[in-house]
């Protein structure tokens, strides 16, 4: 196979076997030789260890919390408080992501003229006629996300790493260099969603992921972790 993309690093293929070998992509998505070289240590275990134990404390913490949660969305909305979608995990493999429903029951079949990415634009803008007043206020504060620690307990996910991406992007918009993001497991947060790049599309920000698992270590997890909640206050940075 010859060389990736040199956006990252410029690594062959040769230079990273051990995790092609690893990659299980679906049949119609580009099979390709990621740009990251093999994990390290704290990457292969350690991290691992501390998403099961973090990841677990935090889902029995915030259990009460989420049951008010979703009664709110079954007053608000009427049930189901959970919706899933299917999402590209490590390895290029879908998995089934949870979150809380902040639209209508309905919205799909409404006669909405949006479809494609102007459809995936306009449902991450807060003016977006879907989302009901309840939806905005947990959209607002990020809690639409947590039921994500579910995801994290089973394996899927990472409290940190790039965010997850739809099956139909990666199949029709990705490029043979950016499924070096699926290297790693998707994170519930990342460098992306605290970076002020956050108003593009996840696709078109691939190179923050790489620069993410370029520096993956304990010390840029934490980081992260630490920037979190100020970006979801609004207060964006720079990278």
């Amino acid at each position: 196979m010859g060389k990736v993309s040199p956006v990252h690093g410029g690594h062959t293929a040769s230079d990273n076997e051990e995790i092609n070998d690893v990659l299980d992509l679906r049949p119609h998505i580009q099979r390709v030789a990621p740009s990251q070289p093999a994990p390290s240590t704290y990457g292969r275990f350690i991290k691992p260890a501390i998403d099961r134990i973090i990841g677990t404390i935090l889902c029995l913490i915030w259990l009460p919390f989420l049951s008010v949660l979703v009664v709110g969305i079954w007053l608000s909305m009427g049930p189901p408080a959970i919706y899933t979608q299917r999402r590209v995990g490590k390895g290029g493999k879908p998995f089934t992501m949870y979150k809380l429903r902040t639209m209508h029951a309905d919205r799909r079949v409404e006669q909405i003229a949006i479809n494609g990415l102007d459809r995936r634009r306009a449902h991450k803008t807060r003016t977006d006629p879907r989302i009901t007043k309840f939806g905005r206020f947990l959209r607002k504060w990020s809690l639409d996300e947590t039921p994500q620690f579910f995801n994290v307990i089973l394996g899927q996910m990472s409290l940190v790493g790039p965010r997850p991406e739809l099956v139909e992007i990666v199949e029709t918009k990705y490029d043979r260099w950016q499924h070096a993001r699926h290297t790693v497991k998707p994170g519930v947060t990342g460098l992306w969603q605290i970076s002020e790049q956050r108003q593009e599309l996840m696709y078109q920000a691939t190179e923050i992921d790489l620069r993410y698992i370029d520096r993956l270590s304990l010390r840029e997890d934490v980081r992260i972790l630490a920037l979190t909640i100020p970006a979801a206050l609004g207060k964006r940075r720079s990278f």
